[in-house]
């Protein structure tokens, strides 16, 4: 190896970025594939991968038909945390499908913008128990001090998560 000029290690890092910057240029052509499993799995895919050249078109996938792939896309926008979500995400709050309302909470509890605060408080009061505990931890993350007043009433919720959610978000300073 000596005098050869060549560099094992740096050329198998080379090979690895080049093989990483394939999965993503293939991952984000899946988003737009008919079957919805390779959809979900690749959108799950490019929020563990955290490169944020995949924003956009997980944000283009928040429309899709079925709502199992925009809960993952959601997901997904959340672990990469680029603000340019954050409208996309302010619009599935008052989805009909709790899934989705959910994983819009989360991912801008992700976000941690303050601006949301107000429009997630009313999810404070949904039907749906997962919507509520996501609700809740979503304002613990962005800053929950101003709701602390609706925070509290939720301490006598009827389900645990919700309770635990809400009394976590307060200890925070929420």
């Amino acid at each position: 190896m000596h005098g050869t000029g060549r560099d094992p290690a740096r050329e198998a890092l080379k090979r690895h970025e080049e093989r990483q910057e394939q999965n993503i240029i293939i991952l984000i052509r899946q988003l737009s594939d008919s079957n919805p499993n390779l959809r979900t799995r690749s959108a799950e895919s490019l929020g563990n991968m955290g490169d944020l050249r995949a924003v956009e078109p997980l944000i283009a996938l928040l429309d899709d038909p079925v709502p199992d792939v925009v809960w993952v896309a959601l997901r997904a926008l959340g672990k990469l945390r680029d603000q340019r979500a954050y409208a996309p995400l302010m619009e599935r709050l008052s989805n009909p499908d709790r899934w989705i309302r959910q994983g819009a909470a989360w991912a801008l509890g992700e976000l941690r913008d303050p601006r949301a605060g107000p429009s997630i408080v009313p999810l404070l009061s949904d039907e749906k128990k997962g919507v509520r505990t996501a609700a809740a931890e979503a304002l613990g993350k962005i800053g929950g001090g101003p709701y602390r007043e609706q925070l509290e009433a939720l301490l006598d919720d009827d389900e645990h998560e919700v309770r635990h959610a809400a009394r976590e978000t307060l200890k925070k300073g929420g």
